[in-house]
């Protein structure tokens, strides 16, 4: 790996207006501090249980993925974040503003849920291990276990936080995937459809290098074009909801036990993880864009 060489181009952009729904496809997107902007802006909390709604409840919320969310403008730096038209699988559609929002998702899923803009101080879902081995280094095994996450997550573990407290975003601000390693997926294991759509990351890179390319990213930056870079932090660890079916893409638990036996590895010190892709914080704000190079530094 040779520092600052141009490792490939930006293929693919994501940004999800509302947690654990399908999201949009944007030509550009612009990086603040804390990610993407309008990234994880709302999502829904279940006002019975306190936790937020997240697609890894699959025995609560089995459809989250068949719901999608659009901002009614795209967000601007300058600006609040705009409203959102969320598609319900029936193809009927609710605004975020409308009085009947929180009626309408409840009535889908028969549990009193909102539409909420802010995590609670203690942001918590019910996160489903499957049934593969080695996915969790805890050893939850067919399990649902009470998972802290965003700023909740780092407070208890002790550390600093990398996205504010009220923020929905799991762990991280941003997520990579490079072409290389859907490609290399696809190759080992032919049986699986390695899509994008399963990782929801926000960024993919369109690389030539075989393999897992960005595993070797860890540690460097990454520069979009003339403003916008990207820390690398950590290999980015996965879970149930690669397996899900979405659209035409099946319910296939073997792509996660594909990541496990092809790419497990560590994660700082909280053990081995089946991992596709990286996390990073944003080192320099601005816009990116399809087509906009890739450097490593």
């Amino acid at each position: 790996m040779t520092i600052n060489e141009i490792v490939g181009s930006v293929a693919g952009l994501r940004r999800f207006p509302v947690k654990s729904m399908r999201g949009e496809q944007p030509q550009e997107m612009e990086l603040t501090e804390h990610g993407v902007l309008g990234d994880r802006a709302y999502a829904l909390i279940d006002d019975d249980t306190g936790k937020v709604v997240s697609a890894k409840s699959v025995r609560l919320y089995p459809d989250l993925f068949e719901f999608s969310a659009a901002f009614i403008e795209a967000p601007r730096r300058d600006g609040s974040i705009p409203e959102v038209v969320i598609t319900l699988p029936d193809g009927t559609s609710v605004r975020s503003d409308s009085g009947d929002v929180d009626r309408v998702l409840s009535a889908h899923f028969k549990r009193n849920v909102r539409l909420g803009r802010v995590a609670p101080d203690d942001f918590t879902i019910d996160q489903y291990h499957p049934d593969v081995e080695g996915a969790d280094p805890g050893g939850n095994w067919d399990k649902f276990v009470a998972q802290p996450l965003g700023s909740a997550l780092f407070a208890a573990i002790g550390a600093d936080s990398p996205v504010p407290v009220g923020s929905f975003l799991d762990v991280f601000p941003m997520s990579v995937l490079t072409t290389s390693t859907l490609a290399r997926l696809n190759e080992l294991e032919p049986g699986s459809r390695f899509d994008e759509r399963r990782f929801r990351m926000n960024v993919i890179v369109e690389t030539e290098r075989p393999r897992f390319v960005e595993n070797d990213w860890v540690g460097h930056d990454l520069s979009f074009g003339d403003a916008a870079r990207l820390n690398v932090t950590l290999p980015d660890p996965r879970c149930v909801m690669t397996t899900l079916a979405q659209e035409d893409l099946p319910r296939d638990t073997d792509v996660l036990r594909a990541i496990v036996r092809h790419n497990r590895l560590q994660v700082g010190d909280l053990g081995q993880f089946p991992c596709v892709g990286v996390y990073a914080v944003v080192g320099a704000r601005g816009p990116v864009r399809i087509g906009d190079p890739v450097a490593l530094d």
